[in-house]
């Protein structure tokens, strides 16, 4: 990573909204990260400290399109643009996993990142995901 990128940490709220069928699951995180900007994208690196491991995360916003890459203990990649269904991945033990992404809505603002988006395992909707990503400069 290039040294002229400003790096700022930050204070960053997680929330995870999934739907399933008719279940609901909801994850909340708050962590420790970096927000920088690069071209017309604002970038988060945060970790996640799972049982499996250490988790390095980025998230690269936009207001037309996203992209989540995980690396460490799990190995994914999810791609988001606006009514246009993304390939992806997630690396199980047993293999590589395609998935795909349909994104319904990606927002971006001051501090906040909106993401809700319908995931694909073979062709077939496995949830409905609603993301927000809260974050603030650490003090």
């Amino acid at each position: 990573m290039a040294a002229d990128i400003n790096q700022i940490p930050v204070n960053i709220h997680l929330k995870t909204v999934i739907k399933q069928d008719q279940e609901e699951e909801n994850y909340e995180l708050m962590l420790q990260g970096l927000y920088y900007q690069k071209g017309n994208a604002a970038f988060l690196k945060y970790d996640e400290v799972l049982e499996e491991g250490t988790v390095h995360t980025i998230v690269k916003m936009s207001n037309r399109d996203a992209l989540i890459l995980r690396s460490g203990a799990i190995k994914m990649r999810l791609s988001f643009h606006k009514d246009v269904e993304k390939n992806g991945s997630y690396e199980s033990p047993y293999g590589t996993l395609l998935l795909s992404t349909r994104t319904k809505k990606i927002e971006m603002n001051e501090g906040q990142f909106l993401l809700k988006y319908d995931l694909c395992m073979q062709g077939e909707v496995s949830g409905t995901y609603e993301m927000s990503i809260t974050y603030r400069e650490a003090k």
